[in-house]
């Protein structure tokens, strides 16, 4: 108990890292989803580029990026890469950049899948009584699109607690750094079995409040 006393306040500074790189990443990447997926719904196209590239085409291309290479990949070329480039990022500032990036591409997958789900009734009765484009999709469609994509949505809210450790190979003091660090200087796996422990209780509260977002939107079945 002294020892795991002792290695605690090092554990929970890491696990502070976590949360941090955690929380903006979401706060960041869904509205960006969102922005996306209207994007991929959307028939518009910007008539001042050349005709083969409309928006949604240039969407698509973006998320088969995100989604085609790997999170580790995209973190280390944000960091290392862009530099040369004249781009720099702080090390935490790359974290969020190369985070928001990937799970908004993700993000918008689901949001899309989920507005497509909407039938064209429910734009034409918001129409019927008197909403506006901008009414009918914050009043009528979104609460609707949130019910059916809370699942997919804390899937990805599930992985990415995990995914957030990936911040070590940029040299960001996260939980598991935390972990490894203490785990090499002093010859035991008590210190891992603590972060495991530290990223099981924050998978289940991430649970529980998914859980109860999940009941809220249910009153709209």
């Amino acid at each position: 108990m002294d020892y795991i006393i002792n290695i605690m306040p090092s554990l929970l500074s890491g696990a502070l890292i976590t949360l941090k790189v955690f929380f903006w990443t979401l706060i960041i990447s869904i509205p960006l989803g969102i922005i996306l997926s209207l994007g991929l719904t959307s028939k518009f196209t910007n008539k001042k580029m050349l005709k083969i590239f409309s928006i949604k085409q240039l969407i698509e291309f973006y998320i088969w990026l995100m989604r085609g290479t790997p999170l580790l990949l995209q973190l280390i070329f944000v960091f290392y890469g862009l530099p040369i480039i004249s781009i720099v990022f702080q090390r935490y500032d790359a974290a969020l950049v190369a985070f928001s990036l990937n799970y908004a591409a993700y993000f918008a997958e689901i949001f899309r899948g989920g507005f497509q789900s909407i039938p064209n009734s429910q734009y034409e009765s918001a129409s019927m009584l008197g909403l506006n484009s901008w009414q009918t999709t914050r009043k009528v469609i979104i609460p609707q699109v949130l019910k059916i994509v809370i699942p997919s949505i804390g899937n990805e809210v599930i992985n990415l607690v995990k995914d957030s450790s990936l911040v070590y190979v940029i040299g960001i003091g996260d939980l598991l750094q935390a972990g490894n660090i203490a785990t090499a200087r002093d010859v035991t796996l008590l210190p891992l079995i603590l972060v495991a422990l530290i990223y099981l209780l924050l998978t289940a509260l991430c649970t529980v409040v998914l859980r109860r977002i999940e009941k809220y939107y249910s009153s709209w079945r």
